[in-house]
């Protein structure tokens, strides 16, 4: 069974930073992509960011050149660095998981995933004032 739980969200203030982490299991990496969501109240969800099963990685234009994800192949779990966090970063955070090959992992520029994703995690909450 899939399991997504993420971790360190909390309030920051305008200008800081925050890292996201996610611990996964019930699955080996393999033919996996994982990503980074978010929702915002009022909003529909969209896609932060995400790596395919070959490393590579994609970012929706809001946050690019502020957030990175990476990836811990030991603890099969991607994490994600916040800087230069902006109030409309408020949301809350979900890692994410779907089986598939490397083109179907991607986050379009204006947030879209490429895929749906099929395995989420509860959520963090990050909160940018």
């Amino acid at each position: 069974q899939v399991q997504l739980v993420e971790s360190g969200g909390g309030s920051v203030q305008v200008g800081g930073s925050l890292r996201l982490s996610c611990v996964a299991s019930g699955f080996t990496s393999t033919n996996y992509c994982m990503g980074w969501f978010r929702q915002a109240p009022g909003k529909e969800r969209e896609g932060v960011a995400a790596f395919d099963n070959a490393g590579r990685s994609s970012y929706a234009d809001f946050v690019t050149r502020r957030f990175t994800i990476s990836r811990d192949t030991a603890e099969n779990a991607p994490h994600l660095e916040m800087n230069m966090l902006k109030p409309e970063d408020t949301a809350k955070y979900y890692c994410a998981a779907r089986k598939g090959p490397a083109w179907s992992c991607g986050i379009q520029a204006q947030g879209a995933p490429v895929m749906e994703y099929d395995y989420w995690g509860q959520g963090t909450q990050v909160t940018v004032s």
